[in-house]
């Protein structure tokens, strides 16, 4: 079986959270929290983080990490880790968000496990909610599946209607790339839908590209607000 490359996208200037990579959990960086996970797969043979930010290089480097700048100018973290990886002689990318410091070492595995399949250019990973509150928060985002497990649609409206209970699927912040799926997303202009809801793997449903879902058995939470920060040291408690 083929390894890959994990990088580690972080952008300073986020929109909801600036400075978020360098917000304290439990007395760590929200980057370090997520690096350390990663460090634990076992399909990985290189793991980086892409910054374009001194701050975050600099602690990156303070904990031990392997850190990498990229321009300034990207508009998604697709583009960052695509910078990196160009040139490196790498089939399987894995974009591990940096947001993600409840993410299992073990999806990332199978992140790699499954883009050894010829048939499956791009993955991710969803699981299984249950939350009225959080099916109607735009901050969390939905996907809907065909009978195969490929990706129908994200949005971060509620998805799909159900007049019984928010029963979901939420779409978690990791992507598996073939490298030649990789680049050619980000040669495409950015897409419509991609615009209209702020998710760039709209972009790869727009033109075609099937992204096959892993489904993660564990519940984890990402971090888009400050308050999501406290409610993470509130559950780790």
């Amino acid at each position: 079986m083929k390894k890959g490359i994990a990088v580690i996208p972080a952008r300073y200037h986020s929109t909801r959270f600036p400075g978020k990579p360098l917000a304290l959990l439990k007395g760590k960086p929200l980057i370090q929290h997520v690096w350390e996970k990663a460090s634990r797969a076992k399909n990985i043979e290189k793991l980086l983080v892409a910054t374009d930010h001194e701050e975050i290089f600099k602690k990156i480097k303070e904990f031990g990490g392997e850190c990498v700048f990229t321009s300034p100018h990207h508009k998604s973290g697709t583009d960052r880790v695509a910078e990196v990886v160009k040139e490196m002689d790498f089939e399987i990318i894995v974009n591990v968000q940096g947001d993600e410091p409840m993410i299992e070492p073990v999806l990332i595995d199978r992140t790699v496990e499954v883009l050894n399949d010829v048939e499956v250019p791009m993955t991710s990973i969803y699981e299984v909610w249950e939350d009225d509150k959080a099916f109607f928060n735009p901050n969390i985002v939905k996907v809907v599946l065909d009978k195969d497990s490929f990706a129908i649609y994200f949005s971060r409206s509620p998805i799909p209607y159900s007049k019984d209970s928010g029963k979901f699927f939420r779409h978690i912040g990791i992507y598996g790339y073939k490298k030649d799926t990789l680049l050619k997303l980000i040669s495409l202009p950015q897409s419509n839908l991609e615009i209209r809801e702020g998710l760039e793997q709209l972009r790869a449903i727009e033109n075609g590209i099937k992204i096959k879902m892993i489904k993660s058995d564990k519940k984890t939470m990402g971090v888009d607000t400050p308050e999501d920060l406290e409610k993470i040291e509130r559950i780790w408690k």
